[in-house]
C-alpha cells in the first residue's frame, strides 16, 4: 500500500512539473507575442488615414499662410484677411461642410507648422517643387506663375544677365530662391543675396536703395506695385515658371482627396471664375 502511495505520490510531482514547464513555455512566448502584437497594431493604427475625419469632428480645418502676400492672402486696410487664396479657401469650406480657421505663420517654418499638426494645410501661392514633394502631400495645380526680376524705374538692369555684381533680395526658403540657384551663372556672381521674411520686406528695401532688385513671384509683385502705385517695374524676361498647389501632410490622402473634388466642383459650377475675375480681373 505504501508503495502504491509512494507512486501515486511521485506522478502526481512529475505531472506537476511538466505542467508548471508547459506554462512558463506558453507565458514566455504569449509576452514576447502580445508586445508584437500590440506593436503591430499600433503600426496599422498609424497606417489608416483618418485625416478627412479628423477634420469633419473638429468641423474646420487650420489654413496656413503668409499674411503678406497679396493678392493670395494679405490683410486689408482694416486688418481683415482677404485675398484669392482666401476666398477660395472659403468656397471650399463651404462646400465640404466645415469652417475654415486662417493662420499666419512664417513662411520659413510652414513645414514645421504643418508636421506638427498646428495647421492642416499649407494654402497660399504655395509653389509645387520636387524637393517639397518629399515633405509635402500636394494637390493637383490649381494656379500658376512666374518668378520674375523686379527693379526701380530707371535702373540698369533690363535682363537676368545684368543681375551679375548686383545685390539682389528675396523672401526666405522661397521658390524664388530655388527659381535664382538654377541660374548658376547668375547666381554665383552676384555681389550678395539678402534674404527677408516677406515679399513686403523686399521690396521696401528695394525702394529704400539696400538692394538692386528683387526676385518673387509675378502675381504678388504685379499686383503690389500696381495697388501701391509703385515706381517698379518687372522685367519682361522670368527666371522660372512654377505651379502653385495646397499642401497637406504626408498620409493625409483623405483630405487631400476632398478639398481636391470641391476644387472641382467650384470649377464647374463657375466660382472659380468668379474669383479669379475679382481678383485678377481675368
Amino acid at each position: 500500500m505504501k508503495k502504491v502511495l509512494l507512486l501515486m505520490l511521485s506522478l502526481i510531482m512529475v505531472l506537476s512539473l511538466v505542467s508548471c514547464g508547459k506554462a512558463e513555455q506558453t507565458q514566455s512566448p504569449q509576452g514576447v507575442g502580445s508586445d508584437e502584437n500590440a506593436q503591430i497594431e499600433k503600426k496599422q493604427e498609424d497606417s489608416v488615414d483618418t485625416s478627412w475625419d479628423d477634420i469633419v469632428n473638429k468641423g474646420k480645418f487650420v489654413m496656413g499662410l503668409d499674411d503678406e502676400f497679396a493678392p493670395m492672402g494679405f490683410r486689408d486696410e482694416q486688418g481683415n484677411l482677404v485675398g484669392f487664396d482666401i476666398d477660395l479657401a472659403k468656397a471650399v469650406a463651404e462646400v465640404l461642410g466645415v469652417e475654415v480657421e486662417f493662420k499666419p505663420i512664417a513662411w520659413s517654418a510652414k513645414e514645421m507648422e504643418l508636421s506638427s499638426k498646428k495647421i492642416d494645410c499649407i494654402w497660399n501661392g504655395f509653389t509645387i517643387t520636387e524637393e517639397r514633394k518629399k515633405q509635402v502631400l500636394f494637390t493637383e495645380p490649381y494656379l500658376s506663375s512666374d518668378q520674375v526680376i523686379v527693379v526701380k524705374k530707371g535702373s540698369s538692369i533690363a535682363k537676368k544677365e545684368d543681375l551679375i555684381g548686383k545685390n539682389v533680395g528675396l523672401q526666405k526658403d522661397s521658390s524664388s530662391f530655388n527659381a535664382l540657384s538654377k541660374q548658376e551663372e547668375i547666381m554665383n556672381g552676384l555681389a550678395s543675396l539678402k534674404e527677408y521674411e516677406t515679399n513686403v520686406e523686399v521690396l521696401l528695401d528695394l525702394g529704400a536703395g539696400r538692394i538692386d532688385a528683387a526676385v518673387m513671384d509675378e502675381v504678388f509683385a504685379r499686383y503690389y506695385i500696381t495697388d501701391n502705385n509703385l515706381d517698379y517695374v518687372v522685367l519682361d524676361e522670368s527666371l522660372d515658371s512654377e505651379d502653385y498647389g495646397i499642401g497637406f501632410r504626408l498620409g493625409d490622402e483623405a483630405f487631400k482627396n476632398k478639398v481636391e473634388e470641391a476644387l472641382d466642383t467650384l470649377r464647374k459650377n463657375g466660382k472659380m471664375d468668379e474669383i479669379m475675375k475679382k481678383w485678377f480681373g481675368v
